[in-house]
């Protein structure tokens, strides 16, 4: 059963109702915090692109192709479509001797209105480096070229690259990733539906490396590391990820994924967070997100104020003037001083 999660006001009262799962657990899966179902399988979405680009780390290639921080933050991206997208985007297919023509991920406008505006005022259409997952699909074929891979059809099930990065992700999660909990994500991969709990745990994981092996806690850490770097290659300016990456660096990783899906590591507690939006809406799983780290994250007086406007965002009308906001509701409202992180 899904529990409330987050209530949108106008004026004083309550307009709107978000509902959903929550869930918080360790590297072990043992459950610190839960809401809702968080056993019932749930599309994971954009939410485990970094999963997905361990194999490139980990088998070497990102090495023996000289990718760099901003890149490796690129594979790890829903981006925006700014010009620091698509461009690093292209220099990565560069290094593997390819061009935007072998991306399977299709084009569409880029998500920030100023790089859209940009781009359509110079009289160009948008191409596949604009799409969000232009960054994980320039990964995907880099790691397709290093090991002499054909590049066509890399999108498939049954590809070698997809096989290999579907296996990082199931090794993380515990989840077995087939057939029967597949689905096609909106740039063309494979997606599939696991519990929040494994895909709380498998952040978890993630987040410190525990009970991975060598090579691939230290391919999670460079990840991480190009992340917490370089937040705004992860979504872009104003986005829920840049700026939560951008306030709490290699504290936190964070990452969205399309229907309300949300997921953070916090590598310095060894905790994962999943939270699913039932209604698919971004806005509530941001706040609940935000609620939730608010709850593990020690926040200074300069990081408050950030997730404080994050777990209450105010809605003003197309005058400017506030109206209303989302704000934390159910399972998810402020403990009292002295309450234990347990529910």
């Amino acid at each position: 059963m899904d529990a409330l999660l987050v209530e949108v006001t106008r004026g004083d009262r309550v307009e709107s109702r978000h509902a959903g799962a929550a869930v918080v657990a360790d590297t072990g899966g043992m459950v610190l915090f839960r809401a809702g179902d968080v056993d019932a399988p749930i599309y994971a979405r954009s939410t485990v692109k970094a999963m997905l680009a361990v194999p490139l780390v980990e088998s070497g290639a990102a090495d023996r192709l000289g990718l760099t921080p901003p890149e490796l933050a690129l594979a790890c991206a829903s981006h925006s479509g700014l010009p620091i997208h698509a461009d690093t985007a292209a220099a990565m297919l560069a290094r593997a001797g390819r061009d935007e023509g072998c991306l399977e991920c299709g084009a569409h406008w880029p998500t920030s209105p100023s790089a859209a505006q940009a781009l359509a005022g110079a009289g160009r259409q948008p191409s596949a480096l604009h799409n969000s997952c232009s960054g994980k699909h320039a990964g995907f074929v880099c790691l397709a070229c290093d090991a002499g891979h054909p590049v066509g059809g890399y999108v498939e099930p049954e590809h070698p690259v997809m096989r290999q990065v579907t296996q990082a992700m199931s090794d993380l999660t515990d989840c077995r990733l087939d057939e029967e909990n597949r689905g096609i994500d909106g740039c063309g991969i494979p997606t599939y539906a696991l519990p929040l709990r494994a895909l709380a745990t498998g952040f978890a994981r993630f987040g410190c490396g525990t009970g991975l092996s060598a090579d691939r806690a230290e391919a999670v850490r460079r990840l991480r590391e190009a992340v917490a770097a370089h937040p705004e290659m992860v979504a872009g300016e104003g986005c829920f990820d840049t700026r939560m990456i951008e306030a709490f660096g290699p504290a936190l990783f964070s990452k969205m994924g399309a229907e309300g899906v949300q997921v953070a590591a916090l590598p310095e507690l060894g905790l994962g967070i999943a939270v699913k939006s039932a209604d698919g809406s971004a806005r509530a799983a941001e706040v609940a997100m935000a609620a939730l780290l608010a709850r593990y994250l020690p926040a200074d007086d300069e990081r408050h104020p950030v997730l404080d406007r994050a777990m209450r965002p105010v809605l003003r009308n197309w005058l400017g003037r506030e109206i209303g906001g989302l704000r934390p509701a159910g399972a998810l409202l402020p403990r009292r001083t002295g309450d234990a992180a347990r529910v």
